[in-house]
């Protein structure tokens, strides 16, 4: 098990490895694996880059993220503005029904609303609007159309995981409750604990998933 000191140092060197990010202006503080970021940042890309870095370190449970963007005077964008580039890129995105999609802009955060059919949908649309200029925050409020679960939905989530590089199936399971499924266990990294709940959101049926992994970092080979 890593010391909050080693885990903040490991923070630290992965900063500095992210290219375009100045490590001096960004925060850290790591209490009982749970990594508090804070500081500045010029775009929402950067803040995105770095919690994502973060996540994938072997031994952070949690990440506190309180990094705010924060553009030049030169640089800002009017709400009116956002919103015409959002929806465009909205309407660009073959891989988004963007009819069904409603975007909102208060101080330079866009906040989606609407009704999609696949999870996956709902995770471009966010992707799509969260790299435009002048963005400080994506709020996705989407919601997927309900459909039927099929029986061995538990089954099929498995096999997923197995598939997966990125997921350790052995300590994670699955329950089902109408369209809403439920992940339990460990695993390694938030990154995985993501990874998983991606995974279950792309099963037939599924709604809404109730990530309650843990994450246990412990060494591979043990």
């Amino acid at each position: 098990m890593k010391t909050d000191f080693e885990l903040k140092n490991n923070i630290l060197e992965e900063l500095s490895w992210l290219p375009n990010i100045d490590e001096t202006q960004i925060g850290v503080t790591v209490n009982n694996g749970i990594a508090t970021l804070t500081g500045i940042v010029s775009d929402l890309p950067k803040k995105i880059a770095i919690e994502d870095a973060i996540k994938s370190l072997s031994g952070v449970k949690a990440v506190a993220e309180a990094i705010k963007v924060k553009y030049g005077s030169s640089d800002k964008q009017s709400d009116i503005e956002i919103a015409k580039a959002a929806i465009n890129a909205l309407e660009w995105n073959a891989s988004v029904p963007s009819e069904d999609i409603i975007v909102k802009v208060e101080d330079g955060r866009i906040y989606l609303t609407g009704e999609l059919e696949w999870p996956h949908q709902k995770s471009f649309a966010k992707r799509t609007t969260e790299h435009l200029y002048g963005v400080k925050e994506v709020v996705n409020n989407i919601h997927l159309k309900p459909k039927a679960t099929p029986h061995n939905v538990e089954h099929l989530i498995q096999k997923a995981f197995k598939r997966s590089a990125n997921i350790d199936a052995k300590n994670i399971k699955v329950a089902v409750n109408n369209q809403t499924l439920t992940l339990s266990g460990t695993v390694h990294s938030i990154k995985e604990k993501d990874d998983a709940e991606i995974a279950a959101y792309n099963a037939p049926g599924i709604n809404n998933v109730i990530n309650q992994l843990q994450v246990d970092y412990y060494p591979m080979y043990l």
